[in-house]
């Protein structure tokens, strides 16, 4: 993650010596972080959590660059309409919530585990909210 708790646990993996991807839809921001954190070897990739692909890519990325993936940290998460009536939510603002909260950690888990269970080893984290 490049921002809030995705951006704190990435630069705490990263202290403790852990090889860090930052997969995250907000291009500047993790740009800004991998910059900012040169002197580790964070990479930032491009995903949308809610892009089956997007995730594979990710997880292969990893995987290539590193040879295994020993954690998958799952932490996208976005917030529904502010000061909006649920009988003036749109159908697809909803939709699009639950895509993030739930799809997203659904498809990192899926992707992640394509690759830990054959090795036997790896620890998938998920925070999520509803």
């Amino acid at each position: 993650g490049a921002s809030g708790i995705g951006e704190c646990t990435t630069r705490l993996f990263a202290k403790h010596g852990a090889n860090v991807i930052i997969a995250d839809i907000q291009d500047d921001l993790g740009h800004a972080l991998s910059e900012d954190m040169e002197e580790t070897s964070a990479s930032f990739l491009h995903c949308n959590v809610t892009s089956e692909k997007d995730i594979k890519d990710a997880v292969d990325f990893a995987v290539s660059k590193y040879g295994k993936l020993d954690i998958m940290f799952n932490n996208a998460g976005i917030p529904g309409p502010y000061n909006q009536s649920i009988m003036d939510t749109k159908k697809a603002q909803f939709e699009e919530v639950i895509g993030v909260n739930l799809i997203g950690p659904f498809l990192g888990t899926k992707h992640a585990a394509r690759v830990m269970v054959p090795a036997q080893q790896g620890s998938i984290i998920t925070t999520a909210s509803v």
